[in-house]
């Protein structure tokens, strides 16, 4: 089963009971809420939130604040990281969103394997305040991130969930193309990735597409989805061979737009395989 949303409100909402009525007025049923500058709400908005999104069949998940960095060289920045990323589980356990994606460090010239026992490090201190507070959910999705000085291969995030309970890799396949300067070019490459997070995770994949605007240091912006990097329909063909539920979130300049045209585009992929 797909699941289909944006990141962050349709255009035009008046707050969050409004977004999420306007996503299912348009056929969609996910929404992951955006907290990439404030983590945060307030419990009953959360609460409320969490309630409507129920009783329509939207699925929610929640961003959390951009400058996370666990292999921060102050140390006062990696103690804000933990809680920033408490903060959002918090809001985000109210509202009964499932998971929190997070871009848990930057390399700073260090040993990319250093700073993967960095990142398990500050995760499992969130783990640890998660539980105390008694957040069974949500899970800390790491985000596959497109800039090279970004920690987030696929690998590197598949150490921490073998490392740790509670932790899933989330697919980002504009930052895969960006990292790989063009890396996506076919189905049997996004396949490729796909089957690299399969070796170490296997159930919902929750997953960010958009096309993109990539150099020799990576990812520098997204853009529509008929901007064609990478191409949409290769990344249909190999998630339609995914066997659990999959949650995609338009990343795209006008999220809306781009979820409706994610949907048409499975949606004709899927009628071509069954003819």
């Amino acid at each position: 089963m797909f699941h289909l949303g944006t990141a962050g409100y349709p255009e035009g909402s008046k707050g969050p009971i409004d977004a999420l009525k306007r996503l299912r007025a348009r056929g969609l049923d996910a929404l992951e809420v955006q907290f990439v500058r404030r983590a945060g709400m307030r419990e009953k908005m959360a609460m409320d939130l969490g309630a409507m999104a129920k009783a329509i069949g939207v699925l929610l998940s929640v961003h959390a604040p951009y400058y996370i960095n666990f292999n921060s060289r102050n140390p006062e920045t990696v103690g804000k990281s933990v809680g920033w990323v408490t903060r959002t589980a918090e809001a985000a356990h109210s509202m009964g969103a499932g998971l929190i994606v997070i871009h848990a460090a930057l390399y700073h010239g260090k040993d990319p394997r250093e700073v993967t026992e960095t990142v398990i490090d500050g995760v499992r201190r969130c783990l640890s305040i998660m539980s105390d507070g008694g957040y069974n959910t949500p899970l800390i999705g790491l985000e596959v991130m497109g800039k090279k000085a970004a920690w987030g291969r696929i690998s590197e995030i598949g150490e921490v969930v073998n490392a740790l309970d509670c932790v899933v890799p989330v697919v980002d396949f504009a930052h895969l193309h960006a990292f790989g300067e063009g890396a996506l070019r076919s189905a049997e490459d996004v396949r490729r990735n796909l089957e690299e997070v399969r070796g170490y995770y296997q159930g919902p994949l929750h997953c960010h597409y958009s096309s993109v605007e990539y150099g020799d240091r990576g990812e520098r912006r997204h853009l529509p989805l008929e901007a064609g990097e990478p191409r949409f329909e290769l990344v249909a063909e190999a998630l339609l061979d995914w066997e659990w539920d999959v949650t995609i979130i338009s990343e795209t300049p006008c999220p809306v737009r781009g979820a409706e045209a994610i949907r048409k585009i499975l949606g004709i992929i899927s009628e071509n395989r069954i003819q």
